[in-house]
């Protein structure tokens, strides 16, 4: 029996990996009349370690956040969504695409891109891409570049 989606999330960062994300995710989305969310989360412990915190710093972050998600909404538009929206979320990128959100717009399908995260670096902090697979309470799609995919493949 296939699912069928009606909220499809999908979590962009301008990785190569979070675009095949969004391209999988407006297919999926088209393919099932669904209303596709658009979610970048600006991680706020980055600012955390700045010594000379400065408010210019996140308005900027946050102008080049909004600029590419207006790219990714007008995309999608033009692939035929007629239901999409975006959010810039701050905080915990594991917390707000795993569970807040989700909750929040009854999401019942993730698309994620993978990590390039090294065995030692996962091991150390961990990635986002494990922690939504291991915690969300809906349906995970976990893409991958096909550079990656041709590297497993030999």
């Amino acid at each position: 029996m296939l699912t069928q989606y009606e909220h499809i999330q999908v979590s962009v960062d301008g990785s190569k990996e979070s675009d095949l994300a969004f391209s999988k995710a407006v297919a999926i989305a088209k393919r099932n009349g669904a209303t596709l969310e658009i979610l970048h989360v600006i991680d706020t412990r980055s600012f955390q370690n700045v010594s000379s915190f400065d408010s210019a710093m996140v308005e900027q972050v946050s102008s080049d956040a909004k600029k590419r998600m207006e790219e990714y909404y007008e995309r999608a538009q033009k692939a035929g969504i007629k239901n999409v929206h975006y959010s810039i979320e701050f905080g915990s990128p594991k917390t707000i695409i795993a569970h807040d959100f989700p909750k929040k717009n009854k999401i019942d399908l993730i698309v994620i891109g993978a990590t390039g995260l090294n065995a030692v670096e996962r091991l150390l902090i961990g990635s986002v891409t494990e922690y939504v697979t291991r915690t969300a309470n809906c349906d995970i799609l976990v893409c991958r570049t096909k550079e990656v995919e041709d590297a497993l493949m030999d």
